[in-house]
C-alpha cells in the first residue's frame, strides 16, 4: 500500500504540473483582461492535432513540433484579440459577454476540428526506451517523466518571464491594476494582446503535452480540459498565475492519491469537491487577493 501511495504522489505530481499548465494560459488571459476563455480547452486540443500533423505529414517530432505550435499559436491569439476582444469593452458587462463569445468560439472550433480530422480518436506516437522506468517498487512510463520534464521548463520559462522581464512586469502590473499602468504611458491593448496571444500559446504547447502523455485526443475533449483548467484557477486564485499551478498540484495529487483509496469516479468527485470547499472556506482561493467589503 506505501508503494501505491508513493505512485499515486508522484503521477499526481505529473499530472498536476500538466494541469497547472493548463490553468496557467487561462489565468493570464482572465487577469489582464478579464476574459473568460470558455474555448482554452479547444485551444488546446488543436495544439495535439497540430503536432499529429507535424509529425504525420512532415516526420516533426512532437518534442520539436512544441514551440512551434506555441508561436504559431501565439500569432493565432493576437490576431484574435484585434478581432474580437475590444468589442467586448463596449459592453454593458463585458465579462458576460467575453463567456457568451468565447463559448460561442468553443463550439465553432468543436464543429471545424471535427470536421477536418473526423470523430476518430487519435494519438501522438512517441516511445521512447525503456518504455517504464523503475524506482523500487514505483514504475512510472518515460514519456510521463519527460513530459513533467517539459512541463517544469514551461513553467520556469513562464515565471521568469513574468518576473525578470519588463514586459512580464507590466503584465503583472496590468493584472493588479489596469487603470494604473494606463495613467503611466503602457499600450494597455498591445499588451491584452500578448497576454491573450500568449494565454492561447500556451494552450496549444500544453496540447502536444498532453497528446503524447495520454492516449488519445478528439475533437470531443476541449471542454474537458477547459473544465480542469477553471477547477484549477478556482483553488490557487482567479487572475494569480503562479496560483493555478499550486491550485493545480494540490488537484493533481488530491486526484491520483484518491483513486488508491476508492474508484476513479469517486476520486474525481473527491477533486470537484475540494474546489467546492474552496469556494465556501476561501472564494479568493489560495494565493488570490481577498476583497474588502
Amino acid at each position: 500500500m506505501t508503494a501505491l501511495l508513493i505512485q499515486g504522489l508522484v503521477n499526481g505530481l505529473i499530472l498536476g504540473a500538466i494541469y497547472g499548465l493548463i490553468g496557467l494560459g487561462l489565468n493570464i488571459i482572465y487577469g489582464v483582461l478579464r476574459v473568460v476563455n470558455f474555448a482554452h480547452g479547444e485551444f488546446l486540443v488543436l495544439g495535439a492535432y497540430f503536432a499529429w500533423v507535424m509529425l504525420q505529414f512532415f516526420g516533426i517530432d512532437p518534442f520539436l513540433a512544441l514551440p512551434l505550435a506555441f508561436a504559431a499559436f501565439f500569432a493565432v491569439g493576437c490576431l484574435l484579440y484585434y478581432l474580437l476582444v475590444p468589442r467586448l469593452a463596449r459592453s454593458d458587462d463585458p465579462e458576460t459577454s467575453s463567456l457568451l463569445l468565447m463559448f460561442g468560439v468553443s463550439i465553432s472550433l468543436g464543429a471545424g476540428m471535427l470536421l477536418l480530422f473526423e470523430a476518430d480518436a487519435r494519438s501522438l506516437d512517441v516511445s521512447f526506451e525503456p518504455v517504464f522506468l523503475t524506482f523500487g517498487e514505483v514504475i512510472l512510463p518515460t514519456i510521463r517523466l519527460i513530459a513533467l520534464g517539459v512541463a517544469l521548463l514551461l513553467v520556469a520559462a513562464l515565471t521568469g518571464f513574468l518576473y525578470r522581464t519588463q514586459l512580464g512586469k507590466a503584465l503583472r502590473a496590468i493584472i493588479m491594476n489596469r487603470d494604473a499602468v494606463s495613467i503611466v504611458g503602457i499600450n494597455a491593448q498591445r499588451l491584452s494582446a500578448v497576454a491573450f496571444g500568449l494565454g492561447i500559446g500556451l494552450a496549444a504547447a500544453t496540447g502536444v503535452i498532453v497528446g503524447m502523455v495520454f492516449p488519445s485526443f478528439s475533437p470531443f475533449m476541449g471542454n474537458d480540459y477547459t473544465l480542469i483548467g477553471f477547477v484549477v484557477i478556482v483553488l490557487g486564485g482567479l487572475g494569480h498565475p503562479i496560483g493555478a499551478l499550486v491550485g493545480a498540484l494540490l488537484y493533481g495529487v488530491t486526484e491520483q492519491v484518491a483513486v488508491v483509496y476508492m474508484n476513479p469516479s469517486m476520486a474525481t468527485a473527491l477533486g470537484f469537491s475540494l474546489m467546492i470547499a474552496m469556494i465556501f472556506i476561501r472564494p479568493s482561493g489560495l494565493m488570490g487577493q481577498r476583497q474588502l467589503s
